[in-house]
């Protein structure tokens, strides 16, 4: 009787241990299908937001080569056509509103240049910047200065295009709202890791970095463009002593 009721314990130990064997069995599979569905669901994500991003920046660059168009063909031609009529008047007193024309068509062509999605998809990245800082140096926006350092290597234009992208929204929140007077942007090439390392700093107001209403959307929009080629973004800012944008790219 006493062998019966051991045995009888121990098949009910073993149903037991087998039964929370089956059970963890079932508990590691269904936690892999679900980790398996979370992580696609993540991917699947991932990926809208991708597309979403590239439709957004798609129809900013159709608006930009709009824009470009217009300066180049329409506001362009005006200006030509205004500095000709002048030119045919015998006038000493026209010569200085003559050359503020040249002056303004010059701006209008440089503009146009850098607004246009094909014609900074046929330069470097170093070219399309020194089109920028001597822009602003020219209207005297802002002290510009553009430094290169370490031999530069070919890139991807769609990359390119992106990082300048991300960086005419930062010169463009500096100038706008910074209250900056320099601007240094520094270039550096790591040939030996095909990497791209870019630091662009004001010596403005800056903002505390907590505040979204200043750093919020424009972070938001430069790391989104960022993420299409896999380049780090990051905003660095300290109230009253100026703010920092960092870009780290790495040629695939």
């Amino acid at each position: 009787m006493e062998q019966a009721r051991n045995e009888g314990v121990i098949f009910a130990i073993l149903g037991l241990a087998g039964l929370c064997f089956v059970i963890i069995l079932l508990f590691i599979f269904f936690q892999k299908k679900k980790n398996k569905l979370i992580a696609k669901q993540t991917e699947t994500q991932k990926q809208f937001e991708v597309e979403l991003v590239e439709s957004q920046i798609e129809i900013r660059e159709q608006t930009l080569r709009y824009i470009s168009w217009e300066l180049h063909d329409n506001i362009g031609q005006l200006l030509t056509l205004a500095k000709l009529q002048l030119q045919k008047i015998k006038d000493q007193d026209t010569k200085e509103l003559n050359d503020n024309l040249t002056f303004i068509l010059n701006e209008v062509r440089a503009i146009s240049k850098v607004t246009n999605p094909d014609y900074v998809n046929k330069i470097s990245l170093e070219d399309a910047l020194k089109l920028e800082t001597d822009r602003f140096n020219r209207l005297n926006y802002i002290k510009s200065a553009l430094t290169i350092q370490g031999d530069s290597f070919s890139v991807n234009p769609k990359s390119e295009t992106i990082i300048f992208r991300i960086l005419q929204e930062f010169f463009s929140n500096t100038i706008k709202h910074s209250k900056a007077s320099k601007l240094d942007v520094r270039i550096n090439y790591h040939d030996d890791q095909k990497t791209i390392s870019i630091l662009a700093k004001d010596n403005g107001k800056g903002f505390i970095q907590s505040d979204q209403n200043e750093n919020g959307i424009g972070l938001t929009n430069m790391k989104k463009r960022g993420l299409l080629i896999d380049a780090e973004v990051n905003i660095e800012s300290e109230l009253n002593a100026g703010t920092q944008l960092s870009i780290i790219y790495q040629q695939k």
